[in-house]
């Protein structure tokens, strides 16, 4: 596996396997690889004849005292994972690499990033976007994976790159859930025994959601009062939202079956994601 660092190296390097017409999928990452991310390197490498992988925590997207200090690095042991799965190249930059001083343009996501997660973390998304445009611009990948998990930042990643007319497809990876259903996160680790149980909550709770809709519920807002009151039933969790919305336009979703439901909570002090599609009508 080769290892690029500087944006130079990174081009030069996808640039020798167009040479050789070669298909290119790009993994961005924030390195801290568990198995969800390890999915989408899977996933890329089944449509793809060259997978890079970038890790860079993205100082962009966190915002004033959220956790871009504390969050988990562990470089090595992220090169090796990528190493054994037969990843290609990785890239792995520095923050003085990707963002030149003085620098001041950013990509803003428009409405979809004031929304949920954009409304709880102003800028959030902007980073997100910012960051994203870079990486797509430096490895020119003809396709991108992205989990479903942060289906916020997939919903607008598809949506930045089809009205800034990039040319690389979007490609969106199922949830990777732990045997009792909590949804992989890099962030997970920072839970504490007890709160690790919590957390299960969040999948509980779509979980009731999913049932109710299988069971002929149609009522969105009916369907969000029950998920509300799983997570508040949790002692340890502190519900941000639980919502049903349109799956393509994160509006609230008029009616629940085909609508995607979505949670974050925090469980201590941990801030955590997860989302699920609800059924369509037979």
């Amino acid at each position: 596996m080769e290892q690029a660092v500087s944006k130079e190296e990174v081009r030069q390097l996808v640039l020798e396997a167009r040479r050789e017409s070669k298909r290119i999928a790009l993994v961005p990452t924030m390195g801290a690889l568990h198995e969800g991310h390890l999915s989408l390197v899977r996933a890329a490498q089944q449509r793809a004849d060259v997978v890079v992988v970038s890790i860079f925590v993205n100082p962009t997207q966190f915002g004033p005292g959220e956790d871009f200090e504390a969050y988990p690095r562990d470089l090595d042991r992220d090169l090796a994972l990528l190493a054994a799965e037969g990843v290609d190249a990785a890239f792995t930059p520095t923050t003085e690499a990707m963002y030149a001083s003085g620098a001041q343009v950013t990509v803003d996501p428009g409405p979809l990033g004031d929304v949920w997660e954009g409304a709880s973390r102003p800028g959030h998304f902007r980073g997100v976007c910012t960051i994203v445009a870079k990486l797509l611009s430096l490895v020119g990948p003809d396709l991108a994976f992205f989990g479903e998990k942060d289906y916020q930042q997939l919903v607008i990643v598809r949506r930045m790159v089809a009205d800034l007319d990039i040319p690389v497809k979007i490609v969106g990876c199922p949830i990777v859930r732990d045997a009792d259903g909590l949804a992989l996160s890099s962030r997970n680790a920072y839970l504490s025994p007890g709160e690790r149980r919590a957390a299960t909550v969040l999948y509980r709770a779509l979980r009731e959601a999913e049932t109710l809709v299988c069971g002929g519920e149609t009522d969105a807002g009916f369907v969000e009062r029950a998920m509300r009151d799983t997570i508040e039933a949790e002692p340890l969790a502190a519900l941000d939202y639980a919502a049903l919305v349109d799956p393509r336009t994160l509006e609230p979703a008029a009616a629940a079956p085909g609508a995607r439901a979505i949670i974050a909570a925090r469980v201590g002090a941990t801030r955590l994601i997860d989302n699920m599609a609800m059924p369509s009508m037979a």
